[in-house]
């Protein structure tokens, strides 16, 4: 790996973390609205992203997360599941808009797999986890295309790592 995708990494990875604390509680209950799920978006701009993001996930799940072993397993599978899902289907999807809103739909829909966490930890009832999770997913993630895109008219994210 370059030290350039090594430093971006590294940088996106610190920006989930700090993004994350500064919403902590936000983040960990069956209502999430953990905003640096925007970051999600960047592997729409580039694979390579992927390290950057899961890393951060890892790092916050373990620094933040109430439920430490769960979210360290299902969390950070959750993304990278997801994330890997997306590169997969990025063969078959032109365009960054159409990218963006298929990666909003698929981190929604993946959300069963933090519902299925949330039943084992607290046994809240999956339908509800779900509905819950994805939900905020949904709006956390629907708000980021936007943003994302325009931040990479500005910083070009596909040239960054």
């Amino acid at each position: 790996m370059k030290l350039k995708t090594i430093i971006g990494n590294a940088i996106f990875a610190a920006l989930y973390i700090a993004v994350s604390a500064l919403i902590q509680p936000f983040g960990f209950t069956n209502v999430q609205f953990r905003i640096s799920e925007i970051f999600n978006h960047l592997v729409v701009f580039n694979k390579k992203y992927i390290f950057g993001i899961v890393l951060g996930v890892f790092f916050t799940n373990l620094f933040f997360s109430p439920l430490l072993p769960y979210d360290l397993i299902f969390g950070v599978g959750h993304s990278l599941i997801t994330l890997l899902i997306l590169i997969g289907a990025m063969k078959f999807i032109k365009g960054t808009w159409a990218r963006l809103l298929f990666n909003t739909a698929l981190f929604t829909f993946t959300m069963f797999i933090i519902a299925f966490e949330l039943k084992l930890a607290f046994g809240l009832p999956f339908w509800f986890g779900w509905l819950t999770t994805a939900a905020g997913e949904f709006i956390v993630m629907l708000i980021g295309v936007p943003i994302m895109y325009l931040l990479n008219k500005r910083l070009r994210f596909s040239e960054r790592v």
